[in-house]
């Protein structure tokens, strides 16, 4: 095995490491984010408690696909693509159900589990950032997500600070919508990086 080839196999495996690591970190944070989103009935909190769920099998699915040719990453990385809609779709929902009668969260707890959510994904792109070119939109897919809910996270404590001055639940379900917006995003710039890798196959 010639020196390229052993620095290689060592990139991969300590991204293997770091996707794994951030998988065990969404979906920890998940149970924590759903629990108090049913809580105090904050549809910004169930949306981004469904993208840590969808951002803990993002990464496991990309620990799973390293060492996959170039077509199977091109054809996963459309499926993540697909994967990142998923909360969108599902705030959108319930957004719906709740416009009618947006009630304001408590909103002293929507910003602290806002603020535990920043912290998880910053350190979640902490790890992400120097493999975030790594096989296209494998690793993109991961670090994009993480990158995307830091600032959702943001916006929820925005939210929260501003349901405590007026005591309104809008600010919660306009954050929520925003989400899903974002996430969309994310998800139109997976697909065209797993476009590219097809391409680069012709």
């Amino acid at each position: 095995m010639n020196n390229k080839n052993h620095l290689h196999l060592i990139e991969e495996k300590n991204l293997r490491t770091a996707v794994i690591l951030v998988a065990i970190a969404n979906l920890t944070y998940f149970f924590v984010e759903f629990g108090v989103a049913k809580e105090i009935g904050s549809v910004s909190l169930f949306a981004d408690s469904i993208d840590f769920l969808e951002d803990a099998s993002v990464n496991l699915l990309i620990a799973l696909a390293l060492g996959w040719s170039l077509r199977a990453r091109a054809k996963l990385g459309k499926i993540l693509a697909l994967i990142i809609l998923v909360p969108a779709l599902s705030l959108l929902w319930t957004a719906w159900q709740k416009f009618n009668l947006p009630t304001a969260p408590d909103p002293w707890l929507l910003s602290l589990t806002g603020f535990g959510a920043l912290v998880t994904n910053l350190a979640c792109a902490f790890l992400l950032a120097k493999y975030r070119f790594h096989s296209s939109s494998l690793t993109r897919a991961a670090f994009l997500s993480a990158r995307n809910d830091a600032f959702a996270n943001i916006a929820i404590i925005t939210a929260g600070i501003a349901t405590i001055n007026w005591l309104s639940g809008w600010p919660d379900l306009v954050v929520g919508i925003g989400i899903a917006v974002m996430n969309a995003d994310a998800a139109k710039e997976v697909w065209m990086a797993a476009k590219l890798e097809h391409a680069a196959m012709s």
